[in-house]
């Protein structure tokens, strides 16, 4: 039953790691507004570029990370063919 739903969390397509990545993109442009509003000017600016350009970061992690599990599991099947 535990192994049923901790599949729940388990990225398995690129559909579903963009729909991950949007997810926190809107969570980091919500963050970075409000930085706007709490540091005015450039701070809050270079701010907000930060929250940005960790989506950035984390987006193409996780891209990278489906492709070698896909990657590693198709050599997995075949050298269990061999």
């Amino acid at each position: 039953m535990l192994d049923k739903v901790a599949r729940l969390f388990i990225i398995k397509t690129r559909g579903e790691a963009l729909l991950v990545i949007f997810a926190l993109a809107m969570g980091a442009m919500q963050r970075g507004s409000a930085y706007l509003e709490q540091f005015p000017g450039i701070g809050g600016w270079l701010l907000l570029l930060a929250c940005s350009g960790a989506v950035f970061l984390g987006g193409a992690k996780i891209l990278d990370a489906l492709r070698y599990e896909r990657e590693a599991a198709e050599a997995a099947k075949a050298s269990a063919r061999e």
